[in-house]
């Protein structure tokens, strides 16, 4: 046999060799690996009965759920007693499906801090079209995490270490077991907490700010799927905490449009966990009055200022358990990143006659631009009376070289008002920009008026 023969035989058992390896390594971990309960329609129909299961999930293997022992939870080596530790509980699973957002969810926890993650698995019990039966279980599940958690603290675990996040009624059940243990677990983190046969309810029958050291719930829909009222030490109202943008409309749109608001809540964290894109929440009373931009003095925070939504409002922990319960407001994008860049904008006309109507507004850097329709309610311009307004604008435009705006009233074809300022002034809520002004403005109706901002004779008007 040539030596060239011999070569390709060596070369080809080499790879041979080699790719038998890895199939016996993939298929040993694919052994290793659990993965979360996957049922679907027919399971729902059928109705299933309550099993919970927890994987671990670490930094050691990050895309490997391991199956935890309800007994034994420190039997498992990467389980680590002294790390802080996330239980991630999700809610109704009406189809059995497990969620789409939850690889992504976990990876992002473990990117941002060595932790223990546990996804709490109660797919079974969650799937089922008897809503009412879903409910029930969940006081089950609370229970079985309870015998969990008293384990981990009879090793060693902090109460305070433990963080659960729980979606819809996983966020009713992680107030059951806060409660279980007095509210001395560190943190819950309510996303969308589930409305119905909650709404109404007394604080025993549902989450509440009791529950642990700090509760902090995100509403996203809570004119049908989601909770109204407040749950927490702060509570978030999304867009004004119904519609989100970006969501379907009617019902021709399918299954997204019963739970695209609903699941927004999941997204929002999400993005708040990765970092890139943080979020101001604003307290109000109401978001009329944040869209008219009366809240936004955060003089109760000092010198901390206005809280940053989700992951990080950790930081605001001291001051918001002082004020028991803190209603707050922001408005997002449609799609990450959701953050918006806000200014204040005020506005003096001194037109002879009173007008009502609606502006929009267009920022340039020449290069780039974005624009905001201010129109969630008619606008009363009046002679030297100062009309405030938020303006929200999808992204950030530096520096504004040219201001575009545009005045309507929405009524057809009568006469074309127009519309004289004294003074308009943007007022940068975020990177501690100067505010930006224009003196002596005639705007006519549906007509665009470009120029350029100058800055502020003074600080106020």
């Amino acid at each position: 046999m040539s030596d060239c023969s011999s070569n390709m035989i060596y070369r080809t058992f080499f790879w041979w060799l080699l790719y038998v390896t890895l199939m016996l390594f993939d298929t040993h971990r694919a052994q290793k690996c659990d993965e979360m309960t996957d049922l679907n329609f027919k399971d729902s129909l059928a109705g299933t009965s309550l099993k919970v299961r927890l994987l671990l999930y670490t930094r050691a293997d990050p895309s490997c759920g391991q199956l935890l022992s309800h007994q034994e939870p420190l039997s498992n080596s990467h389980f680590n007693v002294s790390s802080v530790t996330t239980f991630l509980i999700h809610g109704y699973r009406p189809t059995g499906s497990p969620p789409v957002w939850l690889k992504q969810f976990v990876e992002f926890l473990l990117i941002r801090r060595d932790m223990n993650v546990i996804v709490v698995d109660w797919n079974r019990g969650a799937t089922n079209m008897n809503y009412w039966q879903v409910v029930k279980n969940t006081r089950k599940v609370a229970n079985n995490l309870t015998d969990l958690i008293q384990k981990m603290k009879d090793n060693g675990a902090n109460l305070s270490s433990i963080h659960m996040i729980g979606v819809s009624l996983g966020a009713h059940i992680s107030g059951f077991t806060g409660a279980n243990f007095n509210g001395k677990i560190g943190r819950i983190t309510a996303l969308d907490p589930a409305g119905p046969e909650f709404n109404g309810r007394p604080p025993e029958d549902r989450l509440d700010p009791s529950d642990a050291q700090f509760v902090e719930a995100l509403h996203t829909d809570m004119d049908a799927l989601g909770y109204r009222n407040l749950l927490g030490h702060i509570d978030y109202y999304a867009n004004g905490g119904a519609d989100q943008p970006g969501c379907p409309k009617t019902i021709l749109s399918g299954s997204e449009y019963f739970k695209c608001d609903h699941q927004r809540s999941v997204f929002l964290y999400m993005s708040s966990v990765n970092g890139s894109c943080p979020i101001t929440a604003y307290p109000c009373e109401s978001y009329t009055d944040f869209q008219d931009g009366k809240c936004m003095d955060c003089g109760i925070f000092k010198s901390a200022g206005c809280p940053i939504f989700g992951y990080d409002s950790i930081n605001w922990r001291e001051t918001l358990v002082q004020l028991e319960q803190t209603r707050t407001y922001f408005q997002t994008n449609k799609a990450p990143p959701f953050c918006k860049v806000g200014y204040k904008v005020d506005i003096l006309p001194w037109n002879q006659k009173t007008h009502w109507g609606y502006l929009t507004i267009k920022l340039s850097n020449g290069n780039e631009e974005t624009q905001v329709e201010l129109n969630h309610k008619s606008l009363m311009f009046e002679r030297f009376v100062e009309t405030t307004v938020l303006a929200q604008f999808e992204r950030d435009i530096q520096p504004v070289k040219k201001i575009t705006l545009k005045f309507c009233t929405g009524k057809g074809l009568r006469p074309r008002k127009k519309l004289r300022l004294l003074h308009i002034r943007l007022t940068p809520l975020q990177n501690h920009l100067r505010p930006l002004c224009r003196y002596d403005l005639r705007l006519e109706e549906n007509k665009d008026v470009t120029f350029k901002p100058i800055p502020c004779e003074d600080s106020n008007f």
